[in-house]
């Protein structure tokens, strides 16, 4: 199967800059036919990872390191523990941010209602 960069950028909701983006940092890697790019099945299922990386808060340069443990020929063992690792780093990581955004909403909200009372406060005086 192949796959325009028109099929792909509209598959994905991705512009065909960041296609072309993604190509030169070598996430993806379609062959030519004179100027078009062909996207093979592999480009595209690289693709929906990248753009899964990226939503969960990976760099490329990590989601790249990941993605080229596949080229390693050794039955995709490295791949799988290393991006196990790196998950599961990831998790905690945005487990904290979680943690912290909800300790910062906590303290704006209990702001939020003291300024209220001095509003009300100075508009009854």
């Amino acid at each position: 199967m192949a796959y325009t960069i028109g099929d792909l950028a509209k598959e994905f909701d991705v512009s065909l800059r960041t296609l072309r983006f993604y190509e030169d940092k070598k996430l993806i890697s379609p062959r030519r036919d004179g100027v078009t790019r062909i996207y093979s099945r592999r480009d595209r299922a690289r693709l929906k990872l990248v753009l899964m990386g990226k939503r969960v808060g990976f760099s490329l340069k990590e989601i790249k390191e990941m993605l080229d443990l596949y080229d390693l020929k050794d039955g995709q063992s490295t791949q799988l523990k290393v991006s196990l690792k790196r998950f599961n780093e990831q998790i905690e990581h945005l487990e904290k941010q979680k943690k912290d955004v909800e300790q910062a909403i906590d303290e704006l909200s209990r702001t939020v209602s003291i300024v209220e009372g001095m509003l009300v406060e100075k508009e009854t005086l």
